[in-house]
């Protein structure tokens, strides 16, 4: 079971970092959008996936909380 457990969390650290560097290669991307765009629709679009893009990598910390607190439930 120890092992299960450390496959889990060794995988579930990949997970946060490799959503992480994605989120935050997408907001620079979204951000430079926003910067260069002419039209005021598309400034509003680019905000909106800025919004969209920060609050999905920060929604990726509490779901490696509920991971370990899953994994930490059943080996007890």
């Amino acid at each position: 079971m120890a092992e299960l457990k450390h496959l889990i969390d060794v995988w579930t650290g990949y997970a946060q970092g490799l959503a992480g560097s994605i989120g935050a290669l997408a907001f620079v991307c979204a951000f430079i959008w926003k910067m260069v765009a002419i039209d005021t629709r598309s400034v509003t679009e680019a905000k909106r996936w800025i919004g969209r893009i920060v609050f999905g990598t920060i929604g990726v910390e509490p779901a490696g909380v509920l991971v370990r607190v899953l994994t930490d439930s059943v080996s007890r």
